[in-house]
């Protein structure tokens, strides 16, 4: 028989080793997480007297009348400091009553996917994911209207998790976005860089900071973000311990910023994706980009022959990488995923893809949307 998933708003009292931390509901906004259930329906509410904003109305459940395929996820909220206003009723009910765009991050408050989706979507509401995987479902229950997620870094190369997401998923590109990530080497006040013993940060921040960190010899501890690491050194008040993360977690931690600009190479650049419900319709009256997904049989010559329908029709290839996914333990197949200076409303654009379907087995249009002209 299913089960039932129950998406429910909980403020909790957190205590660690340095003590209790307690907050007040109304100060306490929530960062989004998900439990995996099987074949549930979703039943929205609300524990009485939390209807995340501060006021006193006990609203009842809301039915979303909705069954959901296996491994569907359960929507809980944890406590962490400094988020936007947590989801509610009404925002899952659709009615979002004149606020502002809500836009889907991976990460804490103070992670250059923050920075990321306020220079995206200027003036939003940023609501932070523990996973890349939330913040995909976030926008397709619509609990947030876009996400803007990371796919490739200048130094770290492809992050092919979300291009599995993006095939497993129905949002669509309409946007990109390109930020110059500068890191900083941070502790607790009073905390020198002589008395650092260890340094935690993502394993692409301690990467791109190999020589600064060598300099200091210090260990390398790798956690899931740059802001997480700059919470944990704060909330436990290390003192033998910095963290590599941006500026803005240092202001919102409380920790001090030991030195500026640590990345080995000043060209440190992350392209972050814009994920909406919904594609936008192109145009031809500014620069766009198509980004698409295929598949091939396999056979001499027949990855050339996919390229060559971009390069008869002069279509600049801006990208171009493959995944393997995996049918069964002993079957695969190659997935291509290419980015192209063009858009969908082009006529070449559109023998170009009409070519290729030719003798693709698999094609699909993930977006096609103006490129980010801007400077990092």
């Amino acid at each position: 028989m299913a089960s039932t998933a129950v998406v429910r708003t909980r403020w909790f009292q957190r205590s660690s080793a340095v003590g209790e931390d307690r907050r007040e509901p109304s100060k306490t906004p929530s960062m989004i997480a998900i439990r995996w259930r099987r074949k549930a329906f979703a039943i929205a509410s609300v524990q009485e007297g939390d209807t995340g904003n501060g006021g006193g109305n006990n609203i009842g459940p809301l039915e979303l009348n909705t069954v959901f395929d296996d491994l569907q996820p359960e929507i809980a909220f944890k406590d962490t400091p400094s988020l936007p206003k947590p989801l509610s009723v009404s925002d899952v009910s659709g009615s979002f009553n004149g606020s502002r765009l809500r836009v889907a991050y991976q990460g804490l408050p103070g992670a250059y996917s923050e920075a990321a989706a306020a220079k995206a979507y200027p003036n939003c509401e940023a609501v932070p994911c523990e996973l890349f995987e939330i913040a995909f479902d976030a926008v397709e229950r619509w609990l947030v209207e876009r996400a803007v997620l990371p796919i490739e870094n200048s130094l770290g190369g492809s992050i092919h998790r979300n291009y599995d997401l993006l095939l497993h998923h129905k949002l669509h590109i309409v946007g990109e976005v390109k930020y110059a990530v500068r890191h900083c080497l941070l502790a607790n006040p009073g905390v020198k860089r002589e008395d650092l013993k260890r340094v935690l940060s993502h394993p692409q921040a301690l990467a791109q900071c190999e020589h600064t960190l060598t300099k200091l010899g210090v260990v390398r501890e790798a956690v899931d973000d740059t802001a997480g690491a700059a919470k944990f050194v704060a909330v436990n008040k290390l003192q033998d311990a910095g963290a590599v993360a941006s500026s803005s977690a240092a202001e919102i931690y409380g920790l001090d910023i030991l030195a500026q600009d640590i990345q080995d190479d000043p060209d440190n650049v992350t392209r972050f994706l814009m994920l909406a419900r919904e594609p936008i319709i192109p145009g031809i009256d500014k620069p766009f980009k198509t980004s698409i997904v295929f598949s091939l049989e396999e056979g001499p010559g027949v990855l050339f022959n996919a390229l060559a329908v971009f390069a008869m029709r002069d279509i600049n290839l801006t990208k171009a990488c493959f995944n393997i996914l995996y049918r069964y333990t002993w079957y695969f197949d190659y997935l291509f995923y290419v980015d192209f200076e063009a858009s969908m409303a082009a006529v070449n654009a559109q023998n170009a893809l009409r070519h290729l379907k030719e003798f693709a087995t698999f094609l699909r249009v993930l977006g096609s949307y103006p490129m980010d002209m801007s400077q990092a």
